[in-house]
């Protein structure tokens, strides 16, 4: 059996182009090799036009060599950039997995994973807060969920596949900005709490919440406990005075939820669990019929043949 080694692209420094992604954002995406460490990359190459005035692209390179200090299991990692024939590339992490739109389908999350999601989201962008960096860029689409089943938050927005403003000249992610960026203010830490919260709403609701403040999660799903509510409501304020004012606090706080979802057992499960769970039971109470049955005619057979 002999493999087959696809023909390059192309390169870019030491990095052969062997696959062009799904264009999303700006300039063109390839799945990529590292021919120095033998590892692959994914390679975005930004247009002539992408960061063309000098003081612009030096901003955003000094800005990739600050995300490369990132280092965090729930964060696409990102080695590094440089410039070829005029165009800015950027090298990080690549991803097998699928974005965390597609495990939503359109439809509310089992609880408990939804919240083990936003802890490791949470944690994320606790890493980026501590090194200095606002996030933005958080939604479903930029979120990727590997193959065991961890989400990767990107490392900021040119990491992303997918979730792009394609009207915006700066490839914002916008679908998920807070009320007051989506206002024209500028972001901070709060912001990112907001971001957070919107998609944990949306994992448990299936729809995002209202920018003038947000009903209950536990309308849409009823599986969401009270203590839940408090917490998602709390994160996704309209008013980010009114917000928890650290991500690390709401990480803890919804630790704390998972905790209770454990010791209560099942709370969040699908409604065919239930459904399957009283299956069971009357599984049970017909096999205990049957034995009484079964129990009674050996009674009768044996008072027959001792007659």
């Amino acid at each position: 059996m002999s493999g087959t080694v696809p023909v390059p692209l192309g390169s870019v420094a030491h990095y052969n182009l062997l696959e062009q992604l799904e264009p999303s954002g700006p300039g063109d995406l390839f799945r990529a090799r590292d021919t120095r460490l033998g590892r692959t990359v994914t390679v975005r190459m930004l247009s002539p036009e992408y960061a063309s005035d000098p003081v612009e692209r030096a901003a955003l390179l000094a800005r990739v060599k600050g995300t490369t200090l990132l280092s965090h299991p729930n964060i696409t990692a990102v080695f590094g950039a440089g410039e070829e024939n005029g165009r800015v590339f950027l090298v990080f992490e690549h991803l097998f997995g699928q974005p965390l739109r597609a495990e939503m389908a359109g439809r509310p999350m089992n609880v408990r994973r939804s919240v083990e999601l936003a802890i490791q989201i949470a944690d994320g962008v606790a890493d980026a807060h501590a090194a200095g960096f606002i996030h933005g860029g958080l939604s479903p689409d930029s979120i990727i969920i590997t193959a065991k089943g961890h989400s990767k938050i990107p490392a900021f927005e040119l990491a992303s596949r997918a979730g792009f403003d394609d009207a915006s000249e700066g490839a914002r992610l916008r679908d998920y900005d807070s009320p007051e960026e989506a206002g024209g203010q500028l972001p901070d830490e709060r912001s990112d709490i907001h971001s957070v919260g919107a998609v944990l709403y949306e994992m448990l609701a299936a729809r995002r919440p209202s920018h003038k403040g947000a009903v209950a999660p536990s309308v849409a799903n009823r599986h969401v406990p009270p203590e839940l509510d408090d917490i998602v409501l709390r994160a996704v304020a309209p008013n980010p005075d009114r917000r928890f004012q650290s991500v690390v606090t709401l990480a803890a706080e919804l630790r704390s939820v998972a905790a209770i979802l454990d010791v209560r057992g099942g709370a969040g499960d699908e409604e065919t669990d239930t459904e399957n769970g009283a299956s069971s039971a009357h599984a049970g109470h017909a096999l205990l019929i049957a034995l009484i049955v079964l129990l009674g005619v050996a009674a009768v057979v044996w008072l027959v043949t001792r007659g």
